[in-house]
Order: structure tokens, then sequence, then C-alpha cells
């Protein structure tokens, strides 16, 4: 493995941190790139990422280079990982292939093809996609010209939807009088909140519960801000069963790690309920592996790092809720200022962090420094920073005396945030230290990304895990 490929592997697995809001062409170069450079490892990484990642973006351009590929092996892949898909989902994959690599192989085709024909099939698998996805479904026959079946033509296409079907149920339901109606058609049909609250002019306390029993505790993350300002958080018979949704995403592995998280800080929650959405972030968190060796976080609070240390607190939470070894956690100027929190919970990073605030110059070394004089020995560091060091001691001056003194060559991680510099990742490479950079460009709940780099005994182990993940292999061939 040469530099330049080995390089362009962890670029890929710096660009899986970003989450760029549904603009799918701000993630395809890179993916371009690998697919055509070491399109073998492509493959492994994309199916790798189906099970571990949490970017519904680069999910999607994976599944669209994969039908587009050369490759026999990763057409096959890409039309077996398709079908896993929610319509909204395909839609964009389909529309990626067209608009963007302007391809829609005949494979690909008859993908998306048996996507559709499989759910016109089960009827209650087409109902339940035609309701979430409703225009989705419908720009997928008609973009690549597949004839819908009977059914589905009344249901998409008609508006005539057959008695029984849920599209049917729907209409039943913007059609109820009563709350008691409304309620009994929620449950026994499951319509989601979403598609629900569009069709009920007025929200009673009795809808609300037959809503929230039939969400999913994700779903209820999602919609929390939507259901307190329809009053569930006022009612005590609601909130209970809000709270019970909530108890059982802390257990369940189908929750993104972040997403609650960024619940609890884009609303107005009571304490209660913020509570609680940060125990399903820590749980979640948690599945993500385990970190092993000991590790140093230092965290850039020299002039306009704010978002260092934003991203600082929820670093040191995620690493202390899973680390089973020593964490040193030092914010940093010119001075490094130790960290240190009573718990291992964001609430607890949050009160350790408060009065950290930015502003001074920047000597990225000073931590590492506090750290050689105290015999502090780590495996790891990372570093939150835009790398723009001006004071003394310098970074990588520090590290060759700290790794010579203490004996150990820790690996160096630097999360960069902000205007990029490369000076530190620069000076490190000359001196052949290990180090990756990440450029952080998204949104918290993306953060979870940098675990399996964390818990890995070495970049090699990770690189090598993704190389054995097999690929999915159609069964009609």
């Amino acid at each position: 493995m040469n530099t330049a490929e080995r390089d362009l592997r962890l670029e890929m697995l710096n660009s899986l941190l970003t989450t760029p809001h549904r603009k799918l062409e701000q993630v395809a170069e890179i993916h371009k790139l690998i697919i055509e450079l070491d399109p073998l490892f492509y493959g492994h990484l994309a199916v790798w990422y189906q099970n571990h990642g949490d970017v519904r973006d680069h999910k999607e351009v994976f599944v669209a280079h994969l039908l587009t590929s050369n490759l026999t092996q990763h057409r096959d892949a890409g039309f077996v990982m398709l079908q896993e898909f929610p319509p909204y989902q395909v839609a964009r994959i389909v529309d990626f292939m067209k608009q963007q690599q302007n391809k829609m192989p005949r494979s690909a085709r008859t993908a998306v093809r048996r996507y559709l024909k499989t759910r016109e099939s089960n009827p209650a698998l087409f109902d339940r996609a035609a309701l979430r996805g409703r225009n989705a479904m419908k720009h997928l026959y008609a973009s690549l010209h597949i004839k819908p079946n009977e059914r589905a033509n009344a249901i998409l296409f008609r508006d005539t939807p057959p008695e029984g079907s849920l599209a049917y149920v729907l209409k039943q339901l913007a059609k109820a009088e009563t709350a008691v109606e409304q309620a009994r058609l929620i449950v026994e049909y499951k319509i989601p909140y979403a598609i629900a609250i569009g069709a009920i002019k007025q929200l009673t306390p009795v809808t609300l519960v037959a809503l929230i029993n039939s969400m999913t505790p994700q779903e209820v993350i999602n919609n929390l801000k939507s259901l307190q300002t329809r009053g569930a958080m006022d009612n005590p018979e609601v909130k209970k069963l809000i709270d019970a949704k909530l108890e059982e995403a802390s257990k369940s592995g189908r929750v993104a790690a972040f997403k609650a998280q960024i619940a609890a800080d884009t609303a107005d929650f009571d304490a209660d309920t913020v509570a609680r959405l940060e125990k399903v972030t820590n749980e979640q968190v948690k599945r993500r592996g385990t970190i092993s060796r000991p590790t140093a976080l230092f965290v850039d609070k020299s002039g306009s790092m704010e978002s260092a240390i934003a991203i600082g607190k929820r670093l040191a939470a995620l690493i202390s809720g899973i680390t089973q070894a020593e964490l040193y956690v030092y914010a940093f100027d010119t001075i490094p200022y130790p960290v240190i929190a009573n718990g291992k919970e964001l609430t607890d990073w949050e009160r350790a962090f408060q009065h950290i605030n930015a502003g001074s110059s920047t000597s990225i070394g000073c931590a590492l420094e506090a750290m050689r004089r105290k015999k502090q020995v780590v495996d790891q560091i990372i570093l939150v920073t835009d790398e723009g060091e001006n004071a003394t001691p310098y970074f990588s001056e520090v590290y060759k005396n700290y790794c010579r003194e203490l004996g150990v060559m820790p690996n160096v991680v630097i999360v960069r945030v902000g205007t990029s510099y490369n000076w530190v990742e620069s000076q490190l490479k000359q001196q052949q230290a290990p180090v990756e950079t990440f450029t952080f460009a998204g949104d918290y709940y993306s953060l979870p990304n940098l675990v399996p780099l964390l818990t890995r005994p070495s970049r090699l182990d990770l690189l090598m895990e993704i190389m054995e993940i097999p690929l999915p292999v159609r069964e009609d061939k």
C-alpha cells in the first residue's frame, strides 16, 4: 500500500465525518476518486458503512457508485443493498445516478424494478412505503417508465385507493368526527405521526396517545418538538408515554447516536426530558465499541475557537463514556487548562467546560508539554483545532521529546475545525509521526463516526476489518 493510496483511504474515512445536508454532490468527488483508484477497497467500505455509518448521504452515494460500477460484484452488491432503503432514498439514488453520473445501467433499472415489484406483491409492505414515500414512489415509476400494477396505480396515480388499503384508511381518518374513532384508526393501522397530523384538524390527548403508541423511539425523538408544540408535554398521561419511548430509545440499537442530543439542543424542554435525551445519546454512543488505549483530548480555546470548544465537550463525553483506559482532557491557548468532569455524561462535561472561553494566541504543544512533565503516557492524542499554531512550544517539537522521554509514539488524530492551516499535520508528517486529519464540517451527530478510528489498535486494523466485510450476493444469480 503506497503512501498516496493510504492517504486516499484515510481521506475517504475523513469524508464520512461530514454531513452535507442532502447535497450529495459535496461528497461525490472523493467517492468517484477512490472507486477509480481502489475499487476493491471501495466495495468493502460501502458495505461496512451501510452497517456502521450514520450519514444517509454517504450511504446513498455508495450504492449509486456500486450500481454504476464496472465490476459485476459491485453491481450485485448495490442491487441487494438498494432493496433495504426507504423510497425517498431510492429516489435520491436514482436521481444521483442520472444527474451526477449520467448513468442508469440496465442492472440499476432492474434493481429498482425489483424494489417496486417486491412491494407490489406484498400489499402491507407497499401500503407502508406508499404512505411514507408517496411522491418518491410515483417518481420512481414515472421516471423509469415502470408500469405499476392495478392496485399500485389506483393508490398512487388515480387517488382511488381500494378499501382496506392504508391510503383508504387515511381518507377515513380525515373524515373521522370523534377522537375515539381517530385513535382507533391510528392504532389499528399504525398510521405514522407525520402522516396523521396532516389529516387530523385538531389533536386531542386521546389521539396523541394513539399516535405516540404507534411511533418508534426514533420517530418520537425526531418529532419531539412538534409534539411539544401540540401540547403533548402538558398532559401527564401523554408525557408518561413519551418518557417510556425515550427509555426504550436508550436500549434500542436503531437510534442515531446524536439525534437525541440535537433534539435537546434545539428545543426548550424541561430538565427531565433533557436528561432522558442525554441518556439516549450516552447509551447509543456506548454501543459503538470501547476504547482500550490511554487517550488525550486537546481542545483549542484560542481566539475564534468557540466551535472547537463546542465539539470538544461532545467528544469528551463520547470518549469518556466508552473508554476503559486513562483519559486526559486539556483546553489550551498559550497555556494548558486541565479539564476534569465529575462524571461521564454530556452535562458533566458541559459543567467542566463552562468557564473555558475562546481567546488569546495558540500553542498546541503546551498541553502535551504539561503531560510530558507529569509523565502522563497515552497511545493516542486527539486535537480539536484549526492548526493555527503561532506560539511556542510547538506541538511537533514537544511530540519528539514526549516520544523520546516516555518511550511511546502516540497516534495523532486531528479533528480540524474552522479555517484550515495544515501546520501541525505537515510538521508531524515530516518527522514520520502517525497522524490522520479529519475535517469536521458537519453536524454533531456525525461525531460518533470517529469511534471506529479510536477503538481499533491502529488504522491498519480498521482498514483490514473493512476489507474482511463480504459483499452481499444476489440470490437470483
